[in-house]
């Protein structure tokens, strides 16, 4: 993998990058859609290429562990042929939903014992079998095995839990040195900064991370339920603390307008379920603000969905023929809203890497956040 710096914000730490990987390169500022059991919910691969115009999607170890399994991904030459997806994919080390699990997982040194979500079986998972099991998936950068510690926690399990993420590092980077990719073409690790919310602990996780000289890193362990503010705090800490010739990955953030802030801070990609799930759920991210569709105000609105994005989804529907497909409980209306809030996601960081290089990200962002928190 290579990183190379485009442009940058004379007024902020925004920067614009390129990602170069075996499956194809991804511009920076980036938002990741999720396809966590190698599939986004409700969109094709032909509508994620076209109309959202995803560079890279997410897979998530934790569930095609336990669903297809290794074996059939294996068999499948991984998860780009099992999926058919050809452009890159970056997979989540299964930490989170361990994290997630806390009524029925068992954290020791060797790894996490764990029962899953869909038989109530155990299994464990360490350094060592997760890296096999994302060498099995044939993601493009892989994660490093960590625990997220939960919001708030106390000093003392914060310390205990990022010593514990750090040893499990060492053995992730051991072990994927001393294994070979599946497929034929390079794996990258990133390694995962904790700390929960003490500044001492991010930037001492931070040096840790940096000193061993992974091709880029992630910021793991927030927005996890701590205030916005503490966020921005503890993500531009980590900015300041990470090697900026690599690229920074938040993990789970956001909302547009959180995106939009970590980009001003150095961030250069970003995941979070948010699009699908609320599109899911009628709620719309638009270039304009936020609207609940399901709202009767929208019944006679005959106007797109969002005229500004370059996306036939967005600009085909109109809000009133929407809001009669979730009215009506219409699994179209499903597809519809996911591909929109994509989108816009999409959209918006193609919009922050043009105004970085033009030098005018950070006006353009202090004017556009309280157009995008404004509810319709």
């Amino acid at each position: 993998m290579e990183f190379k710096l485009i442009g940058s914000d004379s007024n902020s730490k925004a920067r614009a990058g390129e990602i170069t990987t075996a499956h194809g390169t991804i511009q920076t500022p980036i938002f990741m859609p999720v396809g966590t059991v190698g599939t986004v919910k409700a969109v094709t691969h032909a509508q994620l290429k076209e109309e959202v115009k995803a560079q890279i999607i997410l897979g998530n170890t934790y569930h095609l562990y336990l669903r297809p399994g290794t074996d059939t991904l294996q068999q499948a030459g991984g998860l780009h042929r099992f999926s058919g997806w050809d452009r890159p994919i970056l997979t989540d080390s299964g930490g989170y939903q361990v994290f997630s699990l806390a009524a029925n997982r068992k954290i020791k040194e060797e790894g996490v014992v764990f029962q899953s979500h869909i038989d109530g079986s155990r299994h464990l998972f360490t350094p060592e079998n997760v890296m096999d099991t994302q060498r099995a998936i044939g993601a493009d950068i892989i994660m490093a095995f960590d625990e997220c510690p939960p919001y708030p926690s106390e000093y003392g399990y914060a310390r205990k839990s990022m010593d514990l993420t750090h040893r499990w590092l060492k053995r992730c980077v051991t072990h994927l040195g001393a294994t070979e990719p599946l497929y034929g073409y390079e794996q990258t690790l990133f390694p995962i900064v904790q700390g929960s919310t003490y500044s001492d602990l991010r930037k001492a996780s931070c040096d840790y991370i940096a000193s061993m000289e992974c091709d880029g890193n992630a910021i793991g362990g927030l927005s996890v339920g701590e205030p916005e503010e503490m966020m921005y705090e503890l993500c531009g800490l980590c900015c300041e603390n990470l090697p900026e010739n690599k690229p920074r990955y938040l993990m789970g953030v956001g909302t547009p307008w959180n995106i939009l802030e970590n980009i001003s801070l150095g961030v250069d990609m970003f995941d979070c379920v948010m699009p699908t799930r609320n599109g899911r759920n009628g709620m719309l991210f638009t270039s304009k603000g936020v609207i609940n569709i399901r709202n009767k105000k929208w019944a006679n609105d005959f106007s797109p969905v969002d005229a500004d994005l370059d996306c036939f989804t967005s600009n085909h529907y109109s809000k009133a023929y929407l809001r009669h497909l979730f009215v009506s409980a219409e699994i179209l209306a499903l597809q519809i809203a996911s591909i929109h809030n994509l989108s816009f996601y999409l959209w918006l960081v193609g919009e922050a890497r043009k105004q970085i290089i033009a030098g005018t990200f950070n006006s353009w962002k202090n004017e556009m956040i309280p157009v995008l928190k404004t509810r319709l």
